[in-house]
C-alpha cells in the first residue's frame, strides 16, 4: 500500500479524503492502526479518530441520538453533546473517539448542533389547533378593541430536570425535548405578553386560590389599562375566590380559559 501512496499532506482536499477513505477501509478490514498510519503517511492519532462504525451501527447510533436523551439510555444529561454521543458509541460497541471524530460523524448524518423545543408529553394536537385557529385570534381582537394588553399567566418552577442549552438534531429540524409540568421545587406565578415582557411572583408555599389573587392585585397595580389573562384550567384559576375577585375587577382583567395544556406556556 505505502508504495501508492505519496506524501498526502500536499494533496488536493479531494484526493486527501480519498486517501481517508481508503484508511478507513483498511482499519475495517482489520489492518492495525500503526500500520495503515505508516502506509498513508499520517500520525497514529489522526488513524485514531478515523475509527470506524458501520454503516449499520452508524444508523443505530444516529437514530438514539434522534429519539432519545442521554438519561434515558444511562448517560448523564438530557441534552446530547459530542461527548454523551462518545460515551454512548463507547458503551455499546467498545469503540472510542475523540471529540472532533465524534462532531465528524454526526455532521456527516446530517445533524446540526441545535437549541431544542421543549413539548408538553400531554399536548392534544386538536387542542393546539383550536387554540391557533379560533381561541386566539377572538381572545386578540377582543384586547385590540378594548385597547387592553394579553398574557399568557402560569404558575411555574424551577426543577431539578430543567433543560437548556443545545442539542443534535436533524439540520433544518428543531430538536424537542419531551418534559412534563410536575415536581417543581421552587415556585412563581407569572405573566408574559405577546412582546415578552414579564411579571412575575415567586411563593413558598403551594399555588391555591389565595396566591392567584395575590399574584392579580399585584398584577393589576403595574399596568395602567384592562388585562386580557390566558390561563390552564387549574382548579385555584376557578376557584369561587377567585371568580369574586374578578367580579370586583372586571374593568380591569378577564380571563380566558384554555384546556389544559394545548402545549406549554411561553412562561414554562
Amino acid at each position: 500500500m505505502s508504495d501508492l501512496v505519496g506524501d498526502a499532506r500536499a494533496w488536493s482536499p479531494d484526493a486527501q479524503e480519498a486517501v481517508r477513505l481508503l484508511a478507513v477501509s483498511a482499519l475495517v478490514e482489520g489492518r492495525d492502526r500503526v500500520e495503515v498510519a505508516a502506509a498513508f503517511k499520517v500520525s497514529v492519532k489522526a488513524v485514531g479518530e478515523h475509527q470506524v462504525l458501520s454503516e449499520a451501527e452508524q444508523a443505530a447510533v444516529r437514530q438514539a441520538v434522534l429519539d432519545h436523551t442521554p438519561c434515558d439510555l444511562g448517560l448523564s444529561g438530557q441534552l446530547w453533546k459530542r461527548r454523551q454521543t462518545g460515551e454512548l458509541i463507547f458503551k455499546v460497541y467498545q469503540v472510542r473517539f475523540t471529540e472532533p471524530g465524534v462532531g465528524k460523524y454526526l455532521k456527516r448524518w446530517g445533524l446540526t448542533f441545535q437549541r431544542p423545543d421543549k413539548r408538553a408529553v400531554e399536548q392534544d394536537p386538536e387542542a393546539v389547533r383550536v387554540r391557533h385557529e379560533e381561541t386566539w385570534p377572538a381572545i386578540r381582537a377582543r384586547a385590540r378593541a378594548e385597547n387592553a394588553e394579553v398574557l399568557f399567566g402560569d404558575q411555574v418552577g424551577v426543577r431539578s430536570d430543567q433543560v437548556t442549552g443545545s442539542t443534535w438534531g436533524v439540520e433544518g429540524v428543531t430538536p424537542l425535548v419531551r418534559r412534563t409540568g410536575n415536581r417543581f421545587s421552587v415556585n412563581a406565578m407569572s405573566a408574559i405578553s405577546t412582546k415578552g415582557r414579564m411579571h412575575f411572583m415567586v411563593f413558598a408555599e403551594s399555588f391555591d386560590a389565595k396566591v392567584m389573587c395575590r399574584f392579580l392585585d399585584r398584577l393589576v397595580g403595574h399596568l395602567d389599562r384592562k388585562v386580557h389573562l390566558v390561563v390552564d384550567r387549574h382548579p385555584a384559576h376557578r376557584s369561587k375566590a377567585v371568580r369574586a375577585w374578578l367580579v370586583d375587577h372586571a374593568d380591569e382583567t378577564e380571563l380566558h380559559f384554555l384546556s389544559y395544556p394545548p402545549e406549554l406556556n411561553p412562561d414554562e
